[in-house]
């Protein structure tokens, strides 16, 4: 277990621990079926307190391989979904919380300290395939995907938080967005990307 590759099902085990905790695990089904399929890539833009970084810890737990969450979903409306056992704890979870990332970093320097980070964590995973030169996520993804197979499902929390927070650093969200761009478009890599945020989807600039 990691901190942003495949971070478990602890997150989302505290929710059903919960005094209060609402069953939304019927998403998990709708999610499935968008799996590897051009629909795969979904952004969920909502006001705050809408639960939106609960359901990512949710589907961290329910497609993360290396823990096994079975009874976890036991008795949850998504175990009589059809697809329940195809997708549960199949995949590779990168799961990023952009917050983090544009609070630790230097200035200038949030997608570089990203994939830093991330990337010494495939490493320590994947170190017979990634070697120390590997600091672009991209490509150390398409290598991990050429060398075993293996998709990964890509969970961003508050993906507009650049925009949100550093709405005069120009230089800055273009940086973001190419590196966006650039992880996840036409990746044969990603079986999913799902993002939540507040601001919709847009085109910023140019």
């Amino acid at each position: 277990m990691g901190i942003y590759l495949n971070p478990g099902n602890e997150g989302f085990k505290e929710a059903v621990r919960s005094k209060i905790y609402v069953d939304k695990t019927g998403l998990i089904g709708c999610v499935n079926e968008l799996i590897g399929t051009l629909d795969k890539y979904i952004c969920v833009s909502r006001p705050r307190r809408f639960g939106k970084s609960m359901a990512l810890k949710m589907l961290a737990a329910y497609y993360d391989r290396s823990c096994d969450s079975e009874e976890l979903f036991a008795g949850f409306q998504i175990a009589d979904d059809p697809s329940f056992r195809e997708h549960l704890n199949q995949y590779d979870v990168i799961y990023l919380n952009m917050q983090q990332f544009l609070i630790e970093a230097e200035p200038g320097k949030v997608t570089e300290y990203l994939e830093q980070e991330v990337c010494q964590e495939l490493r320590d995973e994947y170190g017979g395939i990634l070697g120390e030169q590997n600091r672009r996520l991209a490509a150390a993804l398409r290598r991990i995907y050429a060398a075993t197979g293996m998709c990964f499902v890509v969970l961003i929390d508050e993906w507009d938080c650049v925009m949100r927070e550093r709405q005069e650093a120009e230089g800055l969200q273009k940086q973001y967005l190419d590196f966006l761009r650039n992880l996840l478009k036409d990746q044969p890599y990603v079986a999913l990307a799902y993002m939540t945020g507040i601001l919709p989807v847009k085109k910023y600039g140019e």
